[in-house]
């Protein structure tokens, strides 16, 4: 097959994004395709400008300037080449290629609900929603797709007007090797990497600020452990440096000297944090897949998470569950039970921990990057063959 993947700009300093379209790029090329990736360059995002400036350069380089580009090489492009849009973010760019062999991929729409249905935990506000409608006008365009769960998958069949030729699901893949190690040499290790004590082990939270990463939920559980329970192991929070809101909740606990964040962490540095953990702590709102729930039972780590899709399909009967946060607080014990059931885990007998751990990574079996691209691969070839 000839291959044409289109991927965010690098100007955008994305990371998990990339990461994604790296393994479908290397991967057709190593199956023997012929592969090119078009992506827009920074002609005016380069220029000297503040950050708020820079955002909306980066904008006429994506949605003016590209499409101009892309319009003139499509001229000399075979049309038997598939167009692959390696994230449904990239909308605006699909009509440029509706009428040829196509198909994008979809990892979450939680923008997009935001934008359309209204989510209270995370308001849209009006040039949100304008570009949001933009996007929308533009993956609607497409006629194939391939989702990274049922969740995503049932959320573009809410957002799509009619039915799509293809819409199937092929799971995420892990794009690092993540496996066990031996935990008290990990847990050395991302002693002497960090400076802190966690030879007793700690309670594990990988992600960012975004709102559906629940963060604020981390800190309140965690509370509720140490006020509730003989547990006095710290929490780790790993990703981005924590907003506002986040630091004035944790400087404000009573356990703040036993709550620390790291970021910028190498991939090395993950591995043995996931591999040293006590548990991942994953009480996401919502996900498009929820990658550190397997990438944590790949390296032999326990996880609680919240008993909601997509993350009840990545973590499968491997994991545990507590609740989604309730918006409103007020009158519910969410995080003194979502405490409880985290006290229960951490609480195991070696016989039924060494049980859940094999479980888990058994389980994260279904996610393997050979097992994806072969799926993937099989879509492709339907989608040149049927169009």
């Amino acid at each position: 097959m000839n291959i044409i993947f289109f991927t965010h700009p690098r100007f955008l300093g994305h990371q998990s994004m990339p990461r994604f379209a790296n393994m479908l790029v290397n991967g057709m090329k190593k199956k023997g395709h012929q592969v090119e990736v078009w992506t827009p360059k920074p002609n005016f995002h380069k220029l000297p400008a503040t950050e708020t400036l820079k955002k909306w350069l980066g904008y006429i380089d994506q949605f003016i300037v590209f499409p101009i580009v892309v319009k003139q090489r499509l001229k000399s492009v075979d049309k038997n080449t598939l167009f692959v849009f390696t994230d449904n973010a990239l909308g605006p760019w699909v009509p440029l290629v509706s009428n040829r062999n196509h198909v994008i991929h979809c990892h979450d729409f939680l923008a997009q609900r935001s934008a359309f249905e209204g989510i209270d935990e995370n308001l849209t506000g009006f040039t949100g929603k304008l570009y949001q409608k933009i996007i929308k006008k533009g993956y609607t365009k497409g006629n194939n797709f391939i989702s990274v769960s049922k969740k995503t998958q049932s959320d573009l069949h809410k957002l799509l007007n009619f039915t799509p030729a293809v819409s199937e699901v092929v799971y995420n893949a892990m794009n690092r090797d993540f496996a066990p190690q031996k935990i008290d040499d990990t847990r050395i290790k991302v002693a002497k990497e960090t400076g802190i004590a966690f030879l007793d082990g700690y309670i594990l939270h990988v992600g960012g600020n975004q709102w559906y990463k629940n963060r604020i939920g981390v800190v309140e559980i965690y509370n509720e452990l140490r006020t509730h329970f003989n547990i006095t192991k710290p929490l780790l929070l790993v990703g981005t440096e924590p907003n506002n809101e986040l630091l004035n909740l944790i400087v404000s606990s009573p356990f703040q000297k036993d709550i620390h964040s790291l970021s910028e962490c190498s991939d090395e540095m993950v591995k043995n944090l996931y591999s040293g953990a006590s548990l991942l702590l994953f009480p996401s709102l919502d996900e498009g897949f929820g990658w550190p729930i397997a990438e944590a039972m790949a390296s032999g780590c326990l996880v609680v998470t919240t008993n909601e899709p997509p993350m009840t399909e990545v973590g499968g009967q491997a994991g545990f569950y507590i609740p989604k946060r309730p918006l409103n607080l007020n009158n519910s014990n969410w995080a003194l039970e979502s405490a409880g059931i985290v006290n229960d885990v951490l609480s195991l007998n070696p016989i039924t921990h060494k049980k859940n751990v094999l479980q888990g990574i058994e389980n994260v079996e279904r996610f393997k990057q050979k097992k994806m691209l072969e799926a993937v691969e099989e879509i492709y070839s339907k989608i040149i063959t049927t169009e």
